[in-house]
């Protein structure tokens, strides 16, 4: 691997750990849709983003960008060709299960070392009826202070995104793979995503939506027990445990290849017309 290929992944491995419905309204995501935003998306060096602004009648559809170039596969090597039934396969669904049962049980987690470099447990945040659910991989440094999923930068991002939609946060749920911030915005290892994800199992089980976006190759190699590159597969409709799956790219990396901005959107259509 050349010095820029080492120095691009490991600035997007910086940037991809930066972070920190009631009912799925048809007319608003058909109105969404004939009304595309003209950007989902917040500069980069940005501090104070402006609000997105709301869809115009007058506005023409976002132009088809270039083919962006591929999110890093950063989780492939904790993720080996499966060889047997996924780790959601071996969770069961408990009647009545809910999710402040679910927290409840988590607790003061010490289940993997990340424990011992948190300030708060990030354990999700939204409509706990939620008809969508967005997961991500784990908490970053403002998430850490606040106890909240998504709040800092690629957050913010998340949320014009919802929006754009013609949603707001308090409509859908937002979590993580895991729940405490790996240190050094690392990415999670392997060890620390099987001691927490049987929680996010039991979120979305308690939940039941309709539809699950996984934003970035982390999530959607967990809940699809893959190791393909997300590159593969995003955008497609896959199933997870009953649900309907969708995978895009993560808030973070678009906000390092703003390229992507348009196929996140061609990804957020399919899910507002499902």
């Amino acid at each position: 691997m050349d010095q820029n290929s080492r120095s691009r992944i490991e600035n997007w491995l910086t940037y991809a750990n930066e972070l920190g419905l009631a009912p799925f309204y048809r007319d608003r995501a058909i109105k969404a849709i004939s009304n595309p935003p003209a950007a989902i998306a917040i500069e980069p060096a940005a501090e104070n983003p402006e609000p997105m602004p709301k869809p115009a009648q007058s506005r023409p559809p976002i132009p088809t960008a270039a083919t962006p170039t591929a999110a890093p596969n950063k989780a492939a090597a904790f993720f080996p060709t499966p060889t047997g039934p996924s780790l959601f396969e071996s969770v069961d669904r408990i009647e009545g299960d809910t999710l402040e049962i679910i927290r409840t049980d988590l607790g003061e987690c010490t289940r993997c070392k990340l424990h011992k470099t948190r300030n708060k447990i990030v354990f999700g945040d939204g409509n706990a009826k939620a008809d969508l659910v967005f997961v991500g991989e784990g908490p970053g440094h403002d998430e850490d202070i606040q106890g909240l999923p998504f709040v800092g930068r690629a957050g913010k991002l998340l949320t014009q995104m919802i929006e754009a939609m013609g949603l707001q946060r308090k409509d859908v749920y937002i979590c993580n793979v895991v729940k405490c911030r790996p240190p050094e915005n690392r990415m999670p290892e392997r060890d620390e995503i099987a001691a927490c994800s049987p929680f996010l199992i039991r979120q979305i089980d308690a939940i039941h939506p309709k539809v699950i976006v996984c934003l970035g190759a982390t999530a959607a190699q967990m809940l699809l027990n893959t190791n393909r590159s997300i590159s593969a597969f995003r955008g497609e409709w896959l199933e997870y445990r009953g649900t309907r799956l969708l995978a895009t790219y993560h808030p973070a990396y678009l906000l390092r290849n703003p390229a992507a901005k348009s196929e996140v959107w061609k990804d957020l259509q399919k899910v507002m017309a499902s």
